[in-house]
């Protein structure tokens, strides 16, 4: 799909977007003086919509129904609605002159996001970011809209389940800089493998030096020094590293799983410094908050105040008490590197517990693995029986590699895992939960 700023009817959407109050693509939120964009999908047509969206009080609805052009009074007719919708977006950006963060990774993408809007908003009143997960083909051209006309800071968060999809993004967003969290073996059904997975990140990356002498001036990416595969796609590009004592900022000492002390540019110690998330995969997190903080003169006192005040919201690494259970729930989301780094974080916990068998991991399925996902199962499983740590699974991949284990309950759906923990409760234990986000372990918490 192609962008552009010259195609029939743009003017008209330019003059209806200002004047409009906002963009909306559904029609349970077009409302007065909105733009409706009557996109399509796989089992949806937008198009039928348009009039509703008009009746509701939209000013305008673009369409790429001839059809429905006829019909209607209030519509503009484009070849492509969606790429119209992208071709907005970036050419609304292009008015800004703020720094704009393209943010992409295997895992850790919304957590860095959020941790980063908390780190730059005291420098930054008026820091814009990615709207819970709208980080696709839609979602990123919705977030560039609903920034305004003149942010201080605004971080995209970009997500892919194959090739090409980060360069679209780029292309939309146009970054000044740009994050890569990690690269892990995440979505490798439509990756087609690990190869495959870096290739697709690091697009990112070739967005800045396809850019070249036209990429803004101070165009920056932000390199985790812990990552060779960072390292080296990063080589050729201007670039803060950050992460070990060689590059600051860097995590000098884990006090426990939710204090830590990290060290700034000038050699000072901050901390001990309690978060409410935790484990090292987030301690990686905040440190890259905190260097593209200090690297946008954010102080290293205020990285630590807004890091630590920090509080999850969205199912992601979020420690729940119930009158039962401490739970640790992370079912957002989940991939082989994404659930190797959640068992080790718990199998340390365990490890420093008066009464490791208090310790439940409740893992599902992980998606998007294609012809990967029966030896990716196994693997998780074989390891996390090897920690030591009780395992209950749920799904139908895990299922199968639960068939070797005979210490291992599993279960095909977190219905019959909500109804297995009413009849056999739990109590006292720590719990992990952690699977894709098709399996929802998040509804099994009123059983916990």
């Amino acid at each position: 799909m192609s962008l552009s700023d010259d195609f029939s009817g743009f003017s008209l959407i330019q003059n209806a977007f200002a004047s409009s109050t906002g963009v909306t693509t559904d029609t349970r939120t077009a409302n007065e003086g909105k733009l409706f964009f009557a996109l399509k999908g796989d089992n949806f047509d937008g198009n039928r919509y348009a009039k509703k969206a008009l009746e509701q009080g939209c000013i305008g609805a673009i369409v790429d129904d001839p059809a429905m052009a006829q019909e209607l009074n209030g519509v503009i007719l484009v070849d492509d609605v969606l790429s119209a919708l992208q071709s907005l977006a970036r050419w609304h950006r292009r008015k800004w002159k703020c720094p704009v963060i393209g943010l992409t990774g295997s895992n850790g993408k919304t957590t860095t996001k959020e941790l980063l809007k908390a780190v730059c908003k005291s420098r930054f009143p008026g820091v814009q970011a990615t709207l819970g997960n709208l980080n696709n083909e839609i979602g990123v051209p919705l977030t560039l809209l609903s920034a305004g006309a003149n942010p201080d800071f605004v971080i995209v968060e970009m997500g892919a389940n194959a090739q090409k999809e980060i360069s679209l993004l780029a292309q939309i967003a146009e970054p000044t800089h740009g994050i890569i969290t990690n690269i892990g073996r995440a979505h490798l059904e439509g990756f087609g493998g690990v190869q495959g997975v870096i290739q697709g990140k690091c697009e990112l990356f070739d967005f800045f030096r396809a850019e070249g002498t036209k990429t803004k001036e101070g165009a920056t990416v932000f390199v985790n020094a812990m990552h060779p595969i960072l390292l080296e796609i990063s080589h050729s590009l201007p670039r803060a590293l950050f992460g070990t004592q060689k590059h600051p900022p860097f995590v000098s000492q884990v006090h426990d799983d939710f204090t830590m002390s990290w060290t700034d540019l000038t050699g000072a110690e901050h901390g001990p410094m309690h978060c409410q998330i935790s484990g090292a995969h987030n301690f990686e997190n905040m440190m890259t908050a905190a260097s593209v903080g200090l690297y946008f003169g954010v102080s290293a006192e205020a990285c630590s105040k807004a890091i630590a005040g920090y509080t999850p919201d969205n199912n992601r690494s979020q420690w729940i008490k119930t009158d039962r259970n401490d739970v640790l729930l992370d079912a957002y989301n989940a991939n082989p590197s994404s659930m190797e780094s959640a068992l080790t974080f718990f199998e340390g916990i365990a490890k420093n517990a008066t009464d490791s068998d208090a310790f439940v991991a409740i893992l599902g399925d992980m998606g998007e693995l294609g012809d990967y996902g029966t030896a990716a199962h196994k693997e998780i499983l074989d390891l996390a029986v090897q920690k030591g740590i009780k395992v209950i699974t749920v799904g139908s991949l895990f299922h199968e590699s639960a068939k070797t284990h005979s210490s291992v309950a599993s279960f095909m759906s977190t219905a019959e895992l909500t109804e297995h923990l009413r009849r056999s409760p739990l109590k006292g234990n720590k719990v992990l939960l952690k699977g894709s986000r098709y399996i929802a372990l998040e509804s099994a918490l009123n059983a916990l």
